[in-house]
């Protein structure tokens, strides 16, 4: 190949290095400045920086304790009424090797909500089924089914205590996220964490908060007073 065409090459494939590296700074920017609008809007305080201590609160949600390198961004903690809310960016590594025992790294990245729900609840998972989902039930590893036939072939819900499912997702909880957008909710202890394992638009928060308090708030008044208590 002829020295010119090697320096074109080469140039070509730096300018696409250096405006990929621009264009990723100047969406990083434009995300940091509309979360801090969303925080500022709520009276929540907003941070940018990389903190990975910030699992360690949540030690029940495994999402929060995969992979290696593992940090929060784009946290954003205030509250609304008596609840705690903290609402981040969220990122870990995992690691894959070829043939050649060349090993490359993963970078996963989602967006998670959690809410002190003032209430110490059991866990509980309730998300959206999918094709594996169906495998494992055709293998009989089945979730929990619900009188709703539309909503057990909807959502996958787990939990170690079934009375304790059907008392959280009775019929108007199952009519109540059959209407709403699609989230992955985990409860467990006093927290309710809500992701999808994707990078939340600023609304896509506002959906999250208003779907965790739709369950907590359905959860029947003497149940409530009992997990308070």
């Amino acid at each position: 190949m002829a020295p010119v065409a090697i320096i074109v090459i080469v140039v070509a494939v730096l300018t696409g290095i250096i405006g990929g590296a621009i264009w990723a700074h100047k969406q990083k920017k434009k995300r940091q400045m509309a979360l801090q609008a969303w925080a500022d809007l709520r009276g929540f305080t907003y941070a940018p920086d990389e903190v990975s201590s910030l699992a360690n609160q949540f030690p029940a949600f495994k999402a929060l304790h995969t992979g290696s390198k593992r940090y929060a961004y784009n946290v954003m903690i205030g509250q609304t009424g008596e609840r705690g809310i903290w609402a981040f960016d969220y990122h870990y590594e995992t690691y894959s090797t070829d043939s050649k025992g060349n090993r490359t790294t993963h970078h996963h990245h989602f967006s998670c909500v959690v809410v002190d729900s003032g209430m110490y609840l059991k866990p509980l998972t309730i998300r959206a089924e999918n094709f594996l989902d169906k495998m494992k039930g055709a293998f009989g590893f089945d979730d929990i089914d619900f009188e709703s036939a539309e909503f057990s072939r909807k959502f996958w819900v787990t939990a170690e205590d079934k009375r304790w499912a059907y008392d959280v997702v009775h019929q108007g909880t199952m009519e109540f996220l059959l209407k709403g957008p699609r989230f992955a909710l985990h409860l467990d202890g006093p927290y309710v964490a809500a992701l999808r394992g994707n990078i939340f638009k600023p609304f896509e928060f506002d959906q999250a908060l208003d779907l965790m308090r739709g369950v907590l708030e359905r959860i029947p008044a003497d149940i409530q007073a009992e997990l308070r208590g």
